[in-house]
């Protein structure tokens, strides 16, 4: 339960910055994010057999990339918070030194010789009277320049210890990571509906020009197949949850710098990242392929292949069925396991999500736009 106190003490950090800072209250995504791991936590720790430890942990896994999210994104605010206080202090300089010294003489000299002037009982009462009307806009500036004064040490500190509890927790969502892997590596009891041929499989492999050619060989890898489908997914066209949390960067046939383009989306999504099945469907593939890197296709019904590619860690065996929302595999990439501070320039440029997911969705062999299956309206 260590990060639902760190992501709190983010919520300090986030009213401090100022809530026009924005547009949607990034204290309340926290409080969102520590809610979520707390119920993760707590799913983990009723479960009872194999297969409700993987789901467990798989919330658990996301409830992590929310909460680390919610963290670096308060450290990254606290920074620049505090970084917009320091330029303007220091741009004050001067005028902070000379209210000082005036503030500091005020407090210094005796009542008496304050209100006595060389022109006499005139002079005196008019000084009396500008003097009145001086300290209060005196004292306006000081309370000010306390404020922040006050407010660069809150945050200065509260960002010192929100960046080891970051570190913390990055070093337990690697935790609930290989506590998964062992999970699903204990998994048993999930229906499989054929085995694969591993020679067959490699010959696929190596004989393959395109993903055409692939998935229409696929069948010839299954050995002892069942007969049947899955119930399927096309009453759910338009409404499936993208595998992976991330924004799409290139949509289908949309060119890269090099001018390539193909028939499926690219997701950009955090280093680490859990991915799952948008449905129960079964592992007609897992492993390299082509230039698509490592890559798991699904069959969630006959006729319809979902293609994932650019996965570093695969789960589950060819001819599987995997329930719907169980995680497929993981993204690759280095976490920040320093725990430094993702800076502003980093956030804009989109550093935190460094890795990239590409998916394809292939209907009677024949590549249909993923945006027209799953929903795409919004980034996570």
């Amino acid at each position: 339960m260590m990060l639902r106190g760190t992501i709190f003490s983010f919520g300090l950090i986030l009213i401090l910055a100022g809530a026009s800072m924005a547009q949607v209250d990034p204290a309340a995504a926290a409080r969102e994010a520590a809610r979520k791991l707390e119920a993760a936590t707590d799913a983990l720790n009723e479960a009872e057999g194999a297969r409700n430890r993987v789901r467990a942990l798989t919330q658990t896994l996301r409830a992590y990339e929310d909460a680390l999210a919610a963290m670096r994104e308060g450290l990254r605010r606290a920074a620049v918070r505090e970084a917009a206080l320091e330029r303007e202090l220091r741009s004050r300089e001067e005028e902070t030194a000379q209210l000082l010294g005036v503030l500091q003489t005020l407090s210094g000299a005796p009542a008496p010789s304050l209100l006595l002037h060389p022109a006499g009982p005139v002079g005196t009462a008019r000084s009396g009277m500008i003097l009145a009307e001086v300290t209060p806009a005196l004292n306006r500036r000081a309370e000010e320049l306390r404020r922040k004064l006050d407010e660069m040490r809150v945050l200065g500190a509260l960002r010192e210890t929100a960046a080891e509890q970051l570190k913390q927790g990055l070093i337990g969502a690697q935790e609930a990571r290989v506590a998964l892997s062992q999970a699903i590596a204990d998994r048993t009891g999930l229906p499989r509906r054929f085995s694969a041929d591993p020679v067959k499989a490699a010959l696929l492999v190596a004989a393959t020009e395109s993903m055409k050619d692939f998935a229409a060989g696929l069948g010839q890898i299954a050995v002892d197949e069942v007969e049947g489908s899955l119930p399927g997914i096309s009453d759910r066209k338009g409404e499936l949850p993208l595998p992976v949390r991330g924004r799409i960067l290139r949509r289908a046939e949309e060119p890269d710098a090099a001018g390539i383009s193909r028939p499926g989306i690219l997701i950009a999504t955090r280093p680490g990242a859990v991915v799952t099945t948008p449905a129960a469907a079964t592992l007609r593939y897992r492993g390299p392929l082509l230039d698509y890197g490592n890559v798991a296709i699904l069959e969630p019904e006959a006729g319809i292949l979902l293609v994932i590619a650019g996965l570093d860690v695969i789960y589950g065996e060819t001819g599987q069925v995997l329930p719907g929302g169980s995680p497929v595999g993981l993204m690759g990439g280095v976490t920040h396991q320093d725990g430094a501070v993702v800076t502003a320039p980093e956030q804009e440029t989109g550093a935190e999500r460094s890795e990239t997911l590409y998916i394809e969705v292939r209907k009677d062999n024949s590549p249909v736009d993923p945006e027209d299956w799953f929903r795409t309206d919004k980034d996570d």
